[in-house]
């Protein structure tokens, strides 16, 4: 354990504080005082973003808005920062157990991180299509979101949430138009795909929009509040709704779009490429230079098309590595859909078919309940497929969201793989663990770290064939696609942002080596344009899983227990890649 607090506190930059640690609890002093510490950085924390507290099943928020985007807030944001890593350092980690070291080293680099985030102006960029409050506002909205809609005072906290737009929606413009004076703006091709989803927000029946859902679940125990519920619901759309959006439509479509980039990445920003060496840190959680990335990316991609032919050659296909992405997109047999609910179906039946060999390499399965659901229409196009995070209450089950805008033309190449990676066992299992984990502090039960989450999600894609999938070749080609499809993200991602590629270079690459259309390899590429380093976290992650994997398969030969490397990889919940390391270390060394 000391190895592990080592590498949090290098990572934090405090590698004088090392200590041993006690290795039971201490009753009071420090560990009194740390777990103090930590249940009031919690509380701090979901008061500043009650948004994702109400996500966390944590409802006391509920009616609560914070507008994020705005300079008071983040001069908050810098001072909680501060508090918390002055009453941090006010702690001695040598009186602290072993356990308690690692969420002392865990918290100060959250710490750190937050506060160099400020250094950067990403308020600027107040939305984008991809990830924006203009796409979450509606999912809370809707009625079948993280918000909930079981009583009275439910539709009314919505209601006063909601009374918060307008401000948030003035802040967001007066954000852009400084971004502007500062050349802090987004692409031109981001902008043009935030038109319509902004545009299909803007009805003139309000009962047709997205946000009068909640009045068709209402309950009919509500009685005569319906009717106050069915006039507030619909005044708060045509009165805030509609007008909120139309203004930010009419904003970026006369005045954001003449002034938005030609470029792709965000090195051409002042402070551009600080800024994405530091969203590399933050979604690797490692110190990776983008060339030492880049270089891996090509070398996967060169690993991964060798196997993709081998698969090929074994289907008795007699063209070439492109001819076959061209007949696997294009082959009636590819497309057995005619609705939505049969796609649906198709990924439940996938659950069932590995469901009994799951316990033969997990010891643990959560408890938490778990669902799939079609993708709302109003994301739908933009949308890739998700998972959504049970409320910690169990409430709200996870979710594994994929969207269906024509079910004839959803291809079920890669629907095996596609499903371990966003529920079973991948994000559902490890998130569903971690929070259902009472052992561990409040804010490590809801961490997360790109590159172990997404990492984890990637790996449990490669055990397909110990869960009984991949039975069907182009079903593992589907597989080898996805690992394609992250090992391309490697190269085009650090490619826009440091190595000036173009938008149009980089949906080039990635259609010359992977099973996609010239629409989703757009659509994947603006997304990378619209969230830089997030696409590096993948295949880092998982490259490091299969590694570990393999060095402890060797190490231990029959001692090697894959169940229980598994229970130790998810035991303690999303760390630093270096940290889970040194924790698998610590592991081995005890087998």
């Amino acid at each position: 354990m000391k190895r592990i607090l080592s590498y949090l506190l290098l990572l934090a930059g405090l590698a004088s504080c090392q200590g041993t640690g006690k290795q039971s609890g201490d009753a009071g002093g420090d560990s009194q005082r740390f777990t103090q510490l930590l249940d009031a950085y919690w509380e701090r924390k979901m008061q500043l973003f009650p948004l994702e507290a109400t996500a966390n099943g944590d409802n006391r928020y509920n009616n609560r808005f914070t507008i994020t985007i705005a300079q008071s807030f983040r001069d908050t944001l810098s001072a909680f920062y501060a508090d918390f890593q002055s009453q941090l350092a006010e702690i001695d980690s040598t009186g602290l157990t072993v356990e308690e070291q690692m969420s002392y080293g865990l918290l100060k680099y959250e710490l750190k991180m937050g506060a160099e985030g400020l250094e950067f102006p990403t308020h600027y960029l107040p939305i984008n299509q991809f990830w924006a409050l203009t796409l979450d506002l509606p999912q809370l909205g809707s009625g079948t979101g993280n918000q909930p809609f079981k009583t009275v005072k439910d539709y009314d906290n919505f209601l006063e949430r909601l009374g918060a737009f307008p401000a948030w929606t003035d802040t967001a413009i007066a954000n852009m138009r400084k971004g502007i004076a500062a050349g802090w703006v987004l692409p031109r091709a981001l902008v043009v795909k935030m038109l319509p989803q902004l545009e299909a927000m803007i009805v003139t029946d309000k009962t047709t929009s997205i946000f009068y859902g909640p009045l068709r679940l209402m309950p009919d125990s509500f009685g005569t509040e319906r009717q106050r519920l069915t006039a507030a619901y619909g005044q708060a759309i045509d009165s805030i709704v509609v007008p909120c959006y139309r203004r930010l439509h009419t904003f970026l479509q006369e005045e954001y779009l003449p002034a938005a980039r030609a470029g792709s990445g965000v090195g051409a920003l002042q402070g551009g490429d600080k800024y994405y060496r530091y969203c590399i840190r933050q979604w690797t959680t490692t110190q990776l230079s983008p060339d030492s990335i880049y270089q891996t990316g090509l070398a996967e991609v060169a690993r991964l098309e060798a196997e993709m032919n081998k698969v090929k050659d074994a289907t008795g296909f007699k063209g070439s590595l492109k001819e076959f992405f061209v007949f696997l997109n294009n082959d009636p047999r590819f497309y057995p859909f005619t609705t939505a609910q049969q796609v649906l179906d198709s990924f439940m039946a996938i659950k069932k078919q590995e469901d009994p060999m799951l316990k033969k390499i997990f010891d643990h399965e959560p408890k938490t309940t778990f669902t799939i659901r079609q993708t709302e229409k109003f994301r739908e196009a933009s949308a890739s497929a998700e998972y959504n995070p049970a409320s910690e209450d169990g409430s709200r089950p996870g979710i594994f969201y994929t969207p269906i805008p024509n079910a004839r033309k959803f291809n079920a190449v890669g629907m095996e793989t596609l499903f371990l990676h966003e529920a079973i066992p991948g994000h559902h299992y490890q998130i569903s663990l971690q929070q259902e984990n009472k052992d561990l502090p409040k804010f490590r039960r809801f961490l997360w770290y790109g590159a172990y989450g997404e990492g984890w999600a990637l790996y449990s894609e490669t055990l397909g064939t110990e869960l009984g999938l991949y039975r069907n070749p182009y079903q593992y080609f589907g597989h080898l696609s996805d690992g394609m499809h992250r090992a391309i993200r490697l190269v085009v991602d650090v490619g826009l942002h440091h190595k000036g590629m173009s938008r149009e270079e980089a949906i080039s690459y990635m259609m010359a080596h992977e099973r996609i259309s010239e629409e989703e390899a757009t659509a994947e590429i603006e997304r990378y344009m619209a969230i830089p380093g997030q696409a590096l976290s993948y295949k880092i992650g998982q490259l490091t899983l299969l590694a570990e994997r393999a060095k402890y398969e060797k190490q231990l030969g029959a001692k090697f227990s894959i169940s229980a490397f598994h229970n130790e990889v998810l035991k303690y919940g999303c760390v630093p890649l270096q940290v889970l390391q040194a924790k698998l270390a610590a592991w081995a060394e005890q087998q």
